[in-house]
């Protein structure tokens, strides 16, 4: 497979380059009034435009301009920006219509301009995720055949943040997208391999069935019956970045890897199966955001991560309701539903990384996760943060919060309470801890709250909380109903959800 195209995104500061005779072939144009005063040849031609069709400012029109550069002037508009519930996503949504436009009027090389409106406090950030909305639409899944497109960004005076960001979330798309066989924990290992090769990330591969029941016997438990078929067997990747100078940022990440998820002995039924190679979504964007930062190479900042990769198959030796099964963490942990599979996955990654925390000051860890159903009945296309005591204290969530509103990527906030821990305490003197009830999480009250409680104590999280000697914070974020367009969640394009934020939270805050 071939690695991800590199650059897509090139600064423009020459304002000549909108005119006939340049390097561009069509301008595209995103804005919510198109008053355009730094571009009064702009301006002149859509107030001529407007008078002949009502369309200009309302809808994605295509004008005739043989002045400018490729003779065609697409405008895009945002719609009107005043409204108090508006959000930046508007720019996103602009950038996709006209892009496409112009794509599909046969440019290859458009020329767009980001007319960012005055209230920087939501749309600080309208042209960054105006790329974004962009390259979403530019994206052809790596099976697909490839668009050769090249944008320029007028007014853009670094290109290189941007094109490592879209380097990343391509990379994320392709592993969230490719289909149970495409992106198998196999594969999904290969990918990340020959994505990081020679790169300032260093990787590591668990492919050892011993090794795999020792150090993640959780996991391994729910890839049981996957064991014996060689392209479906478990992996885990570890991904470590360091960057240059004193390490003032550490961070550690979990993301859930099931490349194609049964729900194994609770099987899903009634057509619930469909889309569920998309379950992987939370190990992609992690390895997106490490291929982010391979391209970047940020100093004083050290990133670990481990992507569990798991195919969750139903077999005569898929694990059952009532086992019991001893994480890594030392906690025996009934299982109360089979297809309650991710967070056994992320409790043992979260435990190897806990290790890894206890060793650095500050050390912040997240688990990345398409987790439950509950946070889309909830929440619908948003993601969901959580956060531990630690966190909570320190104002993390909160602050990713307002980060994700900024880079159009919007999380709503969740509280853990004590009757998340009841859930899933033991129910007997038999185990620690009940993995879930045996319901499904859309039907169950606080469906994506509660699985918080199971994680912070089977990976050993619950010894560092706020009086422990190493307080360490903890955040989960459920992205089940935002790793995948809202248009299609179970055939459409991923969104690298929640890439941009985590990467504004390491970098800016």
């Amino acid at each position: 497979m071939d690695t991800v195209s590199r650059l897509l995104w090139q600064a423009v500061t020459d304002k000549e380059a909108l005119f006939a005779g340049q390097h561009w072939d069509a301008v595209v144009v995103i804005s919510d009034r198109f008053e355009l005063r730094d571009y009064p040849e702009l301006r002149q031609l859509l107030q001529h435009g407007s008078s002949i069709d009502n369309r200009i400012g309302s809808e994605p029109t295509l004008l005739l301009a043989p002045g400018l550069a490729g003779g065609r002037l697409i405008t895009a508009p945002t719609g009107d920006l005043a409204n108090d519930y508006e959000d930046v996503r508007r720019f996103a949504e602009a950038a996709q219509a006209g892009i496409g436009m112009a794509v599909r009027a046969g440019a290859t090389s458009p020329l767009l301009i980001v007319d960012e409106p005055s209230d920087q406090m939501r749309y600080g950030r309208a042209s960054e995720v105006a790329l974004m909305g962009a390259g979403h639409e530019l994206y052809r899944p790596f099976d697909a055949p490839q668009l050769d497109v090249t944008v320029g960004v007028l007014g853009l005076e670094d290109d290189r943040r941007a094109n490592a960001l879209e380097y990343g979330r391509i990379a994320a798309r392709d592993l969230c997208g490719g289909d149970p066989e495409q992106m198998s924990p196999p594969a999904f290992a290969q990918y990340c391999v020959d994505l990081f090769e020679g790169s300032a990330v260093k990787v590591s591969v668990v492919d050892d069935r011993a090794a795999l029941d020792r150090d993640y016997p959780l996991l391994s438990g729910v890839a049981r019956a996957s064991y014996g078929v060689a392209r479906h067997e478990p992996r885990v990747v570890r991904l470590e970045y360091v960057g240059d100078g004193a390490i003032s940022r550490n961070w550690m990440l979990a993301g859930k890897g099931v490349t194609f998820d049964t729900g194994g002995a609770d099987l899903k039924v009634g057509g619930a199966m469909a889309g569920m190679s998309r379950d992987k979504g939370g190990a992609a964007a992690t390895a997106g955001l490490m291929a982010t930062l391979a391209q970047l190479q940020p100093k004083g900042v050290r990133v670990i991560a481990e992507l569990g990769l798991v195919r969750n198959s139903i077999g005569r030796e898929a694990i059952v309701p009532d086992e019991i099964i001893t994480g890594h963490a030392g906690k025996k942990v009934r299982i109360g539903n089979t297809d309650a599979e991710g967070r056994l996955v992320l409790a043992d990654l979260l435990s190897h990384l806990r290790a890894d925390a206890e060793q650095y000051d500050d050390s912040i860890l997240f688990s990345l996760a398409t987790l439950t159903g509950h946070v889309v009945r909830s929440y619908g296309p948003y993601s969901a943060v959580v956060e531990n005591s630690v966190a909570r204290a320190q104002a993390i969530g909160g602050e990713l919060q307002a980060i994700s509103e900024m880079w159009g990527e919007p999380f709503e906030l969740s509280r853990l309470r004590r009757e998340d821990f009841a859930q899933v305490a033991a129910r007997s003197p038999s185990e620690d801890l009940l993995s879930s009830n045996n319901g499904a999480s859309v039907n169950i009250s606080r469906g994506h709250q509660f699985p918080m409680a199971f994680l912070l104590q089977a990976a050993g999280l619950d010894q560092h909380q706020l009086g422990s000697d190493k307080p360490l914070a903890y955040l989960h974020l459920d992205i089940a109903g935002s790793a995948v367009e809202k248009r299609d969640p179970l055939y459409g394009k991923p969104t690298a959800v929640p890439m941009a934020t985590l990467l504004a939270k390491l970098l800016d805050h």
